[in-house]
């Protein structure tokens, strides 16, 4: 398959009482390890304007595998062996790397039907989520997927209650929305973007309109936790990270 470049916008909405909402432009590229068919300026574990590295995905932190790993993931689940992998992450910048979260998405038919959500912490920790249904079916952007929050993310949020994944994959675009929920507390994220070919031109002008990639979404991060500090948001110290890397979600609502 083409790698594809997803000229995205993301929005993050803290609930409670105390409210932070923003809004920012991400570059998110759709890539298959299996099938990889990118532009010159994306290479596969070589150093270019962008790139993807097998040892930053698929596994423990700094040590990943690959599609490989996904693909026994799915397998261990009785999850279909004839499924297309792909990886929808944004790539690294020159030598600058850091995505707090990537999805593993199996694909029957060109659609959804198990996903997983890679996501990694600002201290170095990775925890999975993966979520499909039962029987492997498509998942519809009305289906609803829970998972249990079990890392810590932000040290303004507690490592309690559970995320809401709605994922919605059309031909021209995806929509995915990670709804965290702790009673009145918790955090409404999304993403979503024009699925099109990355081409070198559609590389240069993002490196050109959002420089500075991976480190740009660093500096994004902490300065939203400035504001959060100064506006005397609650701190929790980040706990031990969880064991097993990956935990399983579970179908609600939609068609069942």
């Amino acid at each position: 398959m083409k790698t594809e470049h997803i000229q995205g916008q993301t929005f993050h909405g803290r609930r409670g009482a105390l409210k932070n909402t923003f809004r920012y432009g991400v570059d998110f590229v759709l890539y298959s390890f299996e099938e990889h068919d990118a532009p010159k300026l994306l290479s596969r574990n070589r150093i270019n304007l962008w790139s993807i590295w097998d040892h930053r995905h698929g596994g423990v932190r700094g040590d990943g595998c690959g599609a490989t790993w996904f693909r026994e993931e799915l397998e261990k689940r009785g999850g279909p062996a004839s499924a297309k992998i792909v990886l929808l992450t944004q790539p690294n910048f020159l030598w600058f790397h850091f995505n707090p979260v990537s999805f593993w998405v199996a694909l029957e038919e060109d659609r959804p039907v198990a996903f997983l959500a890679e996501v990694n912490n600002t201290f170095g920790d990775r925890h999975c989520y993966f979520c499909a249904h039962y029987d492997f079916r498509h998942i519809a952007e009305t289906d609803t997927l829970i998972a249990d929050k079990l890392m810590h993310v932000s040290p303004f949020q507690k490592v309690e209650g559970r995320y809401l994944f709605n994922f919605g994959w059309d031909d021209d675009a995806i929509r995915i929305r990670i709804d965290y929920q702790n009673f009145n507390d918790g955090v409404l994220a999304t993403l979503e973007g024009k699925r099109q070919v990355a081409t070198n031109g559609s590389l240069v002008w993002a490196a050109l309109r959002r420089p500075f990639g991976a480190a740009r979404v660093v500096a994004l991060i902490h300065w939203q936790a400035l504001k959060l500090w100064f506006k005397r948001a609650p701190f929790v110290s980040r706990p031990i990270p969880p064991k097993p890397l990956v935990s399983n979600g579970e179908a609600v609502g939609g068609d069942q």
